[in-house]
């Protein structure tokens, strides 16, 4: 068999559902004639019976059973992508509800929250900004930003970008000349950020073949990033944080990177959406922004950060 008409399935599947030939060509707005003919024929084509017709129903065979189900998923994906190509050219409307975490979501969400709600006045945006996960089904998210490793879970996840962690510290907390090496740290007060699994032990890499694992040394803990930096650029100690939330302190001279000449692991952006068929346009159109803005930012990256950060991924 060469091919196969994808109407017969339809038909076939109506019957199922239905439960009768009769019912299924109601449903489907042709004849009961058509119908019958339809499925007799897709059986003399995969040459199998597919129903078993009494006199009060009509039911599935085994092999009936098994088409219906991929019958069914056939045609929803069908369904799907129609709606979704007629939503292709639609403006986005509604309230479009994104979570994140607090540093990410102020210093990159919040302000392409708003050039969005100017570019599209029908849709409102909800931003929820907290530094532990929310349940994106049980709160009627739209979607969501994870800022760092994904875990394995039955969401659908986009990549946006990555980011590189740094270490620094206000000028003054470090003397010159009293770090050269990763062991040189621990003795040194460190701000640990508690919304990290792990705050303490960070590994640093020189080279491919030259890594070293160092224990920090704890002198205060906060619960949110945007409060670990402003501890750290007010002295508490070092602390670990994100590229994109330290570099203008960085060029500012608020915060001095702390051996420069060692990497951190990177981390990834992602924006992870609920299981669906397909997403409507005010999620498509504010995804599509923030990939812009990406663009946009590691363009204006030196090259030399591009192959620190190349580096940090592999």
């Amino acid at each position: 068999m060469e091919s196969i008409n994808l109407n017969r399935l339809a038909y076939f599947a109506a019957v199922v559902d239905a439960g009768s030939f009769t019912r299924a060509a109601d449903r489907l707005g042709i004849t009961k004639t058509v119908v019958s003919q339809q499925v007799a024929r897709l059986e003399r084509e995969l040459k199998t019976g597919l129903l078993v017709r009494t006199t009060r129903r009509v039911e599935p065979t085994e092999a009936g059973r098994l088409l219906h189900a991929r019958c069914v998923m056939i045609l929803h994906e069908a369904e799907a992508a129609v709606a979704e190509l007629a939503q292709t050219n639609a403006e986005p409307i509604g309230l479009l509800r994104i979570a994140a975490p607090n540093d990410y979501g102020s210093y990159r969400l919040a302000p392409l929250a708003a050039a969005f709600s100017k570019r599209f006045p029908a849709c409102r945006v909800d931003l929820m900004l907290a530094d532990t996960k929310i349940d994106l089904i049980a709160n009627q998210i739209d979607f969501s930003i994870r800022v760092g490793w994904l875990e394995d879970s039955n969401l659908q996840a986009r990549r946006i970008g990555s980011f590189r962690q740094l270490l620094v510290a206000a000028p003054g907390v470090v003397k010159k000349g009293a770090v050269a090496r990763p062991e040189d740290l621990a003795s040194l007060p460190f701000v640990a950020n508690a919304a990290l699994r792990e705050p303490l032990e960070w590994q640093f890499a020189k080279t491919d073949f030259e890594r070293q694992t160092i224990r920090m040394n704890q002198t205060l803990t906060i619960n949110t990033t945007p409060a670990v930096l402003a501890a750290t650029i007010a002295g508490a100690g070092l602390s670990v944080l994100p590229d994109f939330l330290v570099l203008n302190d960085i060029k500012a001279g608020r915060l001095i990177h702390i051996l420069p000449g060692w990497t951190l692991p990177a981390g990834g952006i992602h924006a992870v959406y609920p299981a669906s068929r397909f997403r409507p346009p005010k999620v498509t159109a504010f995804v599509a922004m923030l990939m812009e803005e990406h663009k946009r930012a590691a363009s204006r990256v030196p090259k030399s950060q591009e192959r620190s950060a190349a580096r940090l991924s592999r």
